[in-house]
Order: C-alpha cells, then sequence, then structure tokens
C-alpha cells in the first residue's frame, strides 16, 4: 500500500521537445506485459549518469558508463523489466552488446550512442533475442507524450507508477522538466534497485550535465533507503535536449541556480516516490540529522536509524518503543558522541534530551505520532552546524511476502 504517492493526471505529464518514448511486449519474464522501452533523444541532447556503486554490477551499467566515456553523442535508451541481467559473467555482457548494437542498426546510429537498462530477477540469462524482437514494436510506437506508458513498463514489484512533471520558465523561456522512476525493494542509496529518468527541454552543456547529475542525486536518490540493500543496477539518468532554447553553459549562468533547484525538486520527489511505494510500506519517514560536525556523521547517524529492523517494525506497529532509535544513534559509528548533547524528537515531541527520556514526554504522545502514516524523526547531536535528511519506510509483513515470492 503506497504512502501518499501522487500519480499526476495524464493531461499534467507534459512531453519534453527532442525526447520521444516507445513501448512494448517483448516477453522477457511474463507474458502480455509492457516489458520493454525505448527513448529516442534528438541531435544534440545532452546525457549524464549516476550508477550503482555495488561491485557485482549488471552488465547494462558497465556498458553505460563506458559508452557515457566515449564522447559519442547519446541518441538512444533502451530498457527491459523482468530481468536484470546481472551476475551473469561475459554472456551477460554480450546480450547487452547485443541489445545496443540490433538497436542501433535500426536507428542508423553507432552503438555506442545506446545506454541499456535492465531490471529484475537477478543471476538468469537476459532472454536477448526476444528482446531484440521487440524492438521493432518499440520504436513503432515512439511519442512524446509515452512517459505514463513507460513509467509502467519499467515498473518489477512497484504498485504505482512514479511520474513527476512541471513547467516553469526560465530567462523567459517556457521549460518542461518531465521524469519517471522505478524501486521498491532492495533500495539503498550508491545507488538502489531503482532506475530514474529526467529530461529536461533546457540546453546544459555536457560538462556541466556531467557534474551536475552527481549534485543532484546525492540530494535525491542517493538519500533514500528502504531495506538497505545496494542493487546491482541502479540508473539515473538526465537528459537535456536544448529544445527550449535556453541553454546553460557555466554554473555562473544566471538561469543555473534556479534550473538545478528545479531539476534537483523533481529528483527528490521521484525519490521520495519509490521510499512512498516500498515494499509492503505503510510509514513514510523522514529522518532529519542536526547539530552534526560533518556530512558523514550526520549520514551515519541517519541511516543507522533508517535501517534499523527493529527501528522499522517498530513504526510498523506504531509502538513508541523510541529506545530503539537511541540505540542506533550509539551504535552508528560516532565513536566521541557525548550522548548528554543528544536531543530527539518525534514530530513534534521533544522525547530525549541530557543523556536520557524528556522529563515532559508522554507516551500517549508517541503513539498519537506513531499512527501517521507520515512522521519525522528528528535528533539534534549538538556537535556542530551540518543537516542531513534521509528517507525511509517500515517494515512490514508484507515486504516478507513480497520477497519470499518474488520469483515465484
Amino acid at each position: 500500500m503506497a504512502v501518499n504517492l501522487h500519480i499526476p493526471s495524464d493531461d499534467a505529464v507534459y512531453p519534453v521537445a527532442g525526447i520521444e518514448i516507445g513501448v512494448a511486449q517483448a516477453g522477457i519474464r511474463k507474458v502480455d506485459r509492457r516489458d520493454l522501452t525505448v527513448f529516442r533523444l534528438a541531435p544534440g541532447t545532452s546525457v549524464a549518469g549516476v550508477f550503482t556503486t555495488n561491485r557485482f554490477r549488471a552488465a547494462p551499467v558497465t556498458l553505460c558508463e563506458r559508452h557515457l566515456a566515449s564522447g559519442q553523442p547519446i541518441r538512444a535508451l533502451v530498457i527491459n523489466t523482468g530481468n536484470a541481467n546481472a551476475g551473469t559473467g561475459e554472456p551477460g555482457m554480450q546480450a547487452a552488446q547485443q541489445t545496443c548494437d540490433a538497436l542501433a542498426a535500426l536507428m542508423q546510429i553507432d552503438s555506442s550512442q545506446v545506454l541499456p537498462f535492465s531490471t529484475g530477477v537477478i543471476l538468469e540469462p537476459l532472454p536477448v533475442d526476444r528482446l531484440i524482437a521487440g524492438l521493432p514494436a518499440a520504436l513503432g510506437n515512439l511519442a512524446a507524450g509515452n512517459w505514463v506508458s513507460a513509467a509502467h513498463a519499467i515498473m518489477t514489484t512497484d504498485t504505482l507508477p512514479k511520474i513527476h512533471s512541471q513547467r516553469l520558465t526560465l530567462g523567459g523561456k517556457p521549460i518542461t522538466i518531465t521524469g519517471i522512476s522505478k524501486g521498491a525493494g532492495m533500495i539503498r542509496p550508491n545507488m538502489a534497485t531503482m532506475l530514474g529518468y529526467l529530461g529536461t527541454d533546457a540546453g546544459i552543456a555536457q560538462p556541466l550535465l556531467t557534474r551536475l547529475a552527481k549534485e543532484i542525486a546525492d540530494v535525491s536518490f542517493n538519500r533514500i533507503t528502504v531495506d538497505g540493500d545496494t542493487s546491482t543496477n541502479d540508473s539515473f539518468i538526465v537528459m537535456a535536449t536544448g529544445q527550449s532554447g535556453l541553454m546553460v553553459d557555466s554554473s555562473s549562468h544566471p538561469q543555473y541556480a534556479e534550473l538545478k533547484t528545479a531539476l534537483s525538486a523533481a529528483a527528490a520527489d521521484l525519490a521520495q516516490k519509490i521510499v512512498r511505494d516500498a515494499e509492503g510500506a505503510t510509514k513514510f519517514m523522514t529522518i532529519r540529522v542536526d547539530e552534526a560536525k560533518s556530512v558523514e556523521e550526520a549520514l551515519l547517524v541517519a541511516y543507522a536509524v533508517a535501517h534499523s529492523p527493529l527501528v522499522k517494525t517498530a513504526f510498523f506497529a506504531s509502538d513508541p518503543n523510541l529506545g530503539r532509535i537511541l540505540a542506533a544513534i550509539g551504535y552508528a559509528g560516532i565513536k566521541d558522541l557525548d550522548v548528554s548533547g543528544v536531543r530527539l524528537w518525534l514530530g513534534d515531541v521533544l522525547v530525549a534530551l541530557k543523556g536520557g527520556r524528556n522529563p515532559d514526554y508522554q507516551e500517549v504522545d508517541g503513539q498519537r505520532i506513531m499512527k501517521e502514516p507520515e512522521i519525522l524523526v528528528h535528533i539534534a547531536l549538538g556537535r556542530g552546524q551540518v543537516s542531513e535528511t534521509v528517507y525511509t519506510c517500515d517494515f512490514s509483513h508484507e515486504y516478507v511476502s513480497i520477497n519470499a515470492d518474488y520469483r515465484s
């Protein structure tokens, strides 16, 4: 059950000039399911990406990074669901390459101009013949307005599509930003079992976009966690077509800051929708850590809390067993932490201070907050001025059921 996940109406999902999308049924894992998506990008589009840090990274991830590093302009993306093409060794790399070769031949471009993506079951051979056979149908379905169809086609255990779309004016020019993402489990930053595609008709110079993609990821997809498992296939791609006529070529450009803010907000929305639709989730939790000495120690604490099965199951039960949060803060890894300086709030309720329970805290107040579908856990470390925020969810019976039955 997704937690307050907003899906825009079809007429509020705006096409991005310079991006066309086609969707088809290839029978990758299940019949009668849209499982193959192709993006065709207009000449002049800048493309940048951020990928998983998992050392068992999938073959398409390796190939994506190789093609982006080649310097060739990217003209197409191809995405299959149902099979991750991960843990597949050299045959998996050959399958990913064959996919790029086949699409490139159909589009009359070089194979290094194609970025491949896969998501689904790990350690199973990719049925590349079925994938390639489906490419003509995907190309025949190309249209600028297929973002919603693509959001559905890239889903695996997701229950709802994740879509963001907005229009704004920058430098007197109308700008569109539209994106989709998928992911529900095996979600952990750096990155997670997720795919994210964000497009804009603003122009962004390639070197600038390469840097910007990482900065955007660090405030969005690298700030979410469902279960602490970093996947083999995570990919976040930003595409800037330049079709609007606005060209941002440096961080000193008058429109750069506003464009970065808008793209970051779009990515954050897509990332948080993954947590809202996490496998079996009933609560959406914001873990905010203030007064840290550094980003690193703020994130140590935030993720210790966010990953704790004891914390997550307590939230599922609406049980204000908040000593579990203090325990997670204590084992997060800050060796010189003075617990007497730590304060803990649940929503607007001050729970702990000076190394112990707030004398004014009443469990009925904690219970009231725990019953809400969206909960803020606010931690102040009393050590510095740095703040960081991470988004997570609870653990329910349904999470276990979904993952126990995933291959069935």
